[in-house]
């Protein structure tokens, strides 16, 4: 078994010289991230109980980002003080994130291949699953092994996009087709995966949510904020049992 599909793999590698351009192919997502990293910031803040007045508040915590890509969140994760190790099933991501980590001057830890093959086991204190869910092969494969690489009390996030007509129509048409934000073909919508449905393979597997919020975007000055609607994009935030 195994959660790759090759088509997606692929998808990503063509586009992966492109990662650190912020209005190329994967402005989106450097639009997202500062939502992104103040969102995992205050969680963990909260949860771990950490000093929010330092520079580094994320210090001590072994933080996994799966399907890392380029490093858009595993840098500023690491500035953070997270000790992060990025894993991403390809080669040309991989490639790319170290050659970038190098410039910066940022000691992370990038691995080329999938959960399930590089078997972690009660490893980490933070999982990141960030826009990946929807691109896995086999997402209940996927969450076993994430629980498993987690260490008891451990918390993992997830970012993706519900299976909703909302959906079909912004994250698709909308996105894709008519406003070219995303390369056509980025997502295929019988991927997305319900809140309701995640939560039920999570609970699964020793995990229990904590929380679940929306994200909007204010399509004026470009911004994502948390929002009681997820009937589009969603972020669940789950702790180990």
């Amino acid at each position: 078994m195994t959660t790759i599909d090759k088509k997606e793999i692929e998808k990503f590698e063509r586009l992966a010289q492109e990662w650190w351009d912020p209005e190329g192919k994967f402005r989106p997502l450097h639009k997202l991230n500062p939502f992104r990293i103040q969102f995992i910031k205050e969680k963990l803040i909260s949860y771990f109980a950490l000093n929010h007045k330092s520079l580094v508040p994320l210090k001590g915590l072994k933080i996994l980002d799966i399907g890392s890509g380029g490093g858009l969140l595993s840098e500023p994760i690491s500035r953070l003080g997270g000790k992060v190790t990025g894993v991403d099933a390809s080669k040309k991501n991989i490639n790319v994130a170290k050659a970038h980590s190098k410039n910066m001057k940022l000691n992370i830890n990038y691995k080329n291949g999938t959960i399930e093959k590089l078997n972690f086991r009660n490893e980490f204190d933070v999982i990141l699953n960030m826009e990946v869910v929807e691109h896995v092969a086999n997402p209940e494969l996927f969450i076993k092994k994430c629980s498993e690489s987690l260490k008891k009390n451990g918390v993992m996030f997830v970012s993706t996009i519900n299976r909703t007509l909302k959906s079909y129509v912004q994250a698709i048409i909308g996105a894709e087709y008519i406003l070219k934000w995303l390369p056509i073909g980025t997502h295929d919508w019988n991927k997305f995966i319900t809140p309701e449905e995640l939560i039920k393979i999570s609970n699964k597997n020793k995990l229990s949510q904590i929380s679940t919020s929306g994200l909007k975007l204010n399509i004026i000055d470009g911004k994502w904020k948390a929002d009681s609607n997820c009937s589009v994009n969603y972020i669940s935030f789950f702790k180990k049992n």
